[in-house]
């Protein structure tokens, strides 16, 4: 039963045909708000426009669809909701939260090459007047002026986590010397603006939460729970890629799998089911507990 109460949000971006691991993703996340009574949105993360691949968009929801992940009302857009990026922008810089930014991505590069990666941007320009304008015919990027202190967050599986937001976040760009919305801020105004309940996505995306969370109380509202869980690697434990197509589910039907094999398949690499099972997402949903399945996910996969 919907109650409608609990949002969980699915939101890919428009660069290629979904593999495996995002499917899996997919899956959990659209269980977990099965399991809580809940509505299950779809949002494409496509504000950066060059990556975007014509056609993807409706690949994905054919997919998701294939598979029986239903979701609730019309896919969502970012590139459709940029009016919303734009007055958090306004609000953050009328606050004096948001500095202009005149250094180049070659100057940053050089002064963290010595430390063999990266580094949190060292605030050269922290003292720069907000109504400082261009600099040699460049428009500056705008930077969030991120308090000391750790930023903490409780993960749903596991113990709570946290960063140091000045030495592993740094001041993050919110809006891009092209004018482009920055992918933090977007995502951030999301989870707020659609009222999301919990963000369930992959491992990989965990160092994103702290920037997302100072956007966040910068802007005083309540941020969701988070739920980062396990990548799905293959064999010689390298991360799955859009890529390649035989970790998609093209090549899966080319080898005469249905989806209730595919969900088999999903379910069975969580360990939630025997493998070689065959079951829809329904069928799943319906052998399952929100407790086991968070449980599940606390045991190495």
């Amino acid at each position: 039963m919907r109650q409608g109460h609990h949002r969980g949000r699915f939101a890919p971006s428009p660069s290629g045909d979904l593999h495996l691991g995002n499917l899996r993703t997919a899956l959990l996340s659209w269980l977990q708000t099965r399991l809580s009574g809940g509505e299950w949105l779809l949002r494409f993360d496509d504000l950066d426009t060059p990556r975007n691949r014509s056609g993807a968009c409706e690949a994905i929801e054919a997919d998701l669809g294939w598979l029986g992940l239903d979701w609730d009302g019309p896919a969502l857009f970012q590139s459709e909701r940029r009016s919303l990026y734009d007055a958090a922008l306004a609000r953050l810089r009328s606050s004096g939260q948001l500095y202009p930014c005149h250094c180049s991505r070659r100057m940053l590069a050089d002064l963290s090459a010595p430390h063999g990666g990266w580094s949190p941007y060292p605030g050269l320009c922290r003292a720069v007047p907000a109504d400082w304008g261009t600099k040699d015919g460049r428009q500056p990027s705008w930077r969030l002026r991120l308090a000391p202190g750790r930023l903490h967050w409780p993960e749903l599986v596991g113990r709570e986590a946290g960063l140091d937001g000045p030495t592993a976040v740094g001041d993050v760009v919110l809006r891009r010397a092209d004018g482009f919305v920055a992918y933090h801020l977007a995502t951030a105004v999301d989870e707020l603006t659609l009222g999301i309940s919990t963000v369930l996505r992959g491992a990989d995306l965990w160092h994103s939460t702290a920037p997302q969370l100072a956007v966040m109380a910068c802007l005083e509202r309540r941020p969701p729970d988070y739920w980062h869980v396990p990548l799905w690697c293959g064999p010689g434990g390298e991360r799955l890629a859009k890529r390649s197509a035989a970790e998609g589910l093209a090549g899966l039907r080319a080898q005469g799998l249905d989806g209730p094999a595919v969900i088999g398949q999903l379910a069975a690499s969580l360990q939630l089911v025997p493998v070689g099972s065959r079951l829809s997402a329904l069928e799943l949903c319906e052998q399952l507990s929100l407790p086991l399945l968070r449980e599940r996910l606390r045991q190495p996969l």
